[in-house]
């Protein structure tokens, strides 16, 4: 093992993440009520132009008014994009009015750390002259050729900040590759295998090794829920942590996909018993089922058992 380590910044439970338009405030306490364990409040793609700063009023609104750690939600704003007119007042805003009960800002299309450094560094100042005790943390966005091209970099550069997680948008990213395709996350039948797969493990890749959350983005078709499962089962293959939901009734298919089943557990639990026991005796492997076991088993294993802990202490 490398003397070099980076260990996750911050743990949070975040199997599903449910977007939510700031332009339609009406679905607000429905989202908060729905299980859910992230909530992003969207002031980006999800909203028209017209409507940018009414939804930034609504969110504000919203942040404040609802009970959101009271329903165990982790709740984050979709900030617009650095190259727009509405982001400077996006973080502004919502730091100085409601930045008491943020938990995260997701910062959409990031190409290079620079994009992530400039959010950091307006939230470093905003935090201190409004004497806030949370720290927001940040979440990036790759969706993008350069962003993908600079995965390594951005996770890189971010442990040392507020930087805990990466997602795959794969919408967008799929535009900025000129891929032939103008569907969002699920398979293409000209494509054999994965169109997404390389681009995903890059990104876990990346992750990983710099101690952030990889998460999967949406799959549009809602209509079609096995079709769901399915890429949120390929991201979970791969390492990913969870989804975006674009729709409630995509929340429970995550939850299902990315909480490890009562077998699996147990299976892990076995693992580790059965390693423990050939400790006791002087023995750096086992034999459980009729299969090898070793250190590389235990670490699989713990995976499994920290995060099905996690996920219970949330549920508690």
């Amino acid at each position: 093992m490398s003397h070099t380590l980076y260990e996750t910044s911050i743990q949070r439970v975040q199997r599903c993440e449910l977007a939510v338009p700031g332009s339609r405030p009406e679905m607000f306490e429905k989202a908060l009520k729905s299980g859910v364990d992230f909530i992003f409040l969207d002031l980006e793609d999800a909203v028209a132009p017209d409507d940018k700063l009414q939804a930034r009023k609504n969110i504000i609104e919203a942040i404040n008014d609802l009970d959101w750690k009271g329903h165990g939600v982790t709740l984050s704003v979709r900030i617009n994009g650095l190259d727009t007119q509405y982001m400077v007042r996006d973080v502004v805003d919502l730091v100085e009015q409601a930045g008491h009960k943020i938990d995260t800002l997701l910062i959409p299309k990031v190409g290079v750390y620079a994009d992530v450094y400039m959010v950091e560094a307006m939230l470093n100042q905003l935090e201190m002259q409004q004497g806030l005790k949370n720290r927001i943390g940040l979440e990036a966005l790759i969706e993008t050729a350069l962003g993908m091209a600079n995965v390594e970099d951005i996770a890189r550069n971010g442990t040392n900040g507020r930087l805990e997680a990466l997602h795959f948008g794969v919408a967008d990213y799929a535009a900025s590759n000129r891929a032939r395709t103008t569907n969002i996350g699920g398979l293409n039948p000209d494509y054999p295998g994965d169109q997404w797969h390389a681009a995903i493990s890059r990104m876990t890749v990346a992750c990983r090794a710099y101690g952030l959350r990889p998460i999967d983005g949406p799959f549009g078709d809602i209509q079609d829920p096995e079709g769901y499962k399915l890429a949120a089962k390929r991201a979970a293959a791969l390492g990913c942590e969870g989804k975006w939901a674009i729709h409630p009734t995509q929340i429970a298919l995550a939850n299902e996909v990315f909480t490890p089943p009562s077998a699996e557990v147990e299976k892990a639990q076995r693992i580790l018993s059965a390693l423990k026991e050939a400790a006791a005796q002087g023995k750096g492997a086992a034999s459980l089922d009729g299969r090898l076991i070793d250190a590389a088993s235990e670490r699989m294993a713990n995976n499994i058992v920290k995060m099905a802990e996690v996920i219970a202490a949330k549920n508690r």
